[in-house]
């Protein structure tokens, strides 16, 4: 960790410490996973490089970025530096909201659904379930843009396999059906829970909750959960009841979930906003190389006046 400063101690993970660092060498600001692996069984240690490889491997905007990996043999540390985001995350966001008493706006709600499905089509594109999609775990960047992290449950699917059997998941709140039917679970189970929280960020409270771990698995198992609040649509109530569906296999998938109306809309949009962006891009580029060339001829220009005036000059001499 000589090249990173440490800043802040953030809070605890499953594993160890988060810390705020900067980097020395920019003073770019960055989140690091410290992790004492010492007294590990080898469970857990395969669960620490699985997390590496996956966040190593994922690139995408609404997906944290990875940065480095530090290993300390000799304190048995190992130090996961990812992408900081400014804006905190998503749980803080509606605990302000519920303190404020104030629902997040239907058109936020759609746009964040939109950008975190957008980051699980990438995962499960590369074969990999996250399970452990909560608020906690989609954090903000200074524009308020979500961000997919903390990878530390996630599994790789095996091509061979479509499926793994049914393990312990993250968030209670979001216990999936197939661990209480100890059925095998895929991507599915993370569409579960993006339908939960779709309906937390309506709702400010999780579809399904309970003073203890069986009635909550009686909730689950019924599927029956309060309707949004009436300021928001009907759509987004059918999109929730959609998702929440206990039978993984009537399910939407995320490609499903993509050509919804209102996300594909958002999409269409996004994709115009971009290319315009692309193209103002290039042209603010090629503007570069266009004043670059006409500084470099009016250059030449001077230098050609100069060598003119030192030719008529010399030639006035002889």
């Amino acid at each position: 960790m000589e090249n990173y400063d440490i800043i802040q101690h953030l809070g605890n993970g499953v594993f160890g410490k988060i810390l705020k660092v900067s980097r020395k060498s920019d003073n770019k600001i960055l989140l690091c996973k410290e992790v004492f692996y010492g007294d590990m069984s080898e469970k857990e240690k395969k669960q620490i490089v699985n997390e590496v490889n996956i966040i190593r491997d994922l690139k995408h905007p609404n997906i944290t970025k990875y940065h480095d990996r530090i290993v300390d043999k000799q304190s048995c540390m190992i130090y996961m530096i990812t992408e900081y985001c400014e804006g905190g995350n998503l749980l803080q966001l509606l605990k302000q909201s519920k303190r404020d008493k104030s629902y997040l706006p239907e058109e936020t709600i759609w746009k964040y659904f939109m950008q975190i499905i957008l980051a699980l089509h990438e995962c499960h594109r590369n074969k990999v379930i996250h399970r452990d999609i909560k608020p906690s775990n989609i954090f903000m960047d200074s524009y308020k843009n979500p961000k997919i992290g903390d990878f530390g449950f996630a599994k790789v699917i095996d091509q061979t396999s479509a499926q793994l059997a049914a393990t312990d998941f993250g968030n209670s709140y979001y216990l999936v059906p197939e661990q209480l039917e100890e059925d095998r679970y895929n991507e599915k189970s993370d569409v579960w829970a993006c339908g939960c929280l779709l309906y937390e960020m309506c709702a400010l409270v999780p579809p399904f909750v309970a003073s203890n771990p069986l009635s909550l698995a009686l909730k689950v198992k019924s599927a029956k959960f309060e309707r949004i609040p009436s300021k928001y649509s009907d759509e987004l109530q059918r999109v929730i009841v959609w998702i929440l569906n206990r039978n993984w296999q009537e399910r939407p998938s995320i490609d499903d979930l993509l050509n919804i109306p209102e996300i594909s809309m958002r999409l269409r949009d996004k994709r115009l906003r971009d290319s315009k962006n692309t193209i103002k891009k290039r042209e603010e580029e090629l503007k570069k190389k266009s004043e670059s060339l006409e500084g470099l001829e009016k250059s030449l220009k001077i230098k050609e006046s100069t060598l003119k005036q030192k030719e008529t000059m010399l030639l006035e001499k002889e």
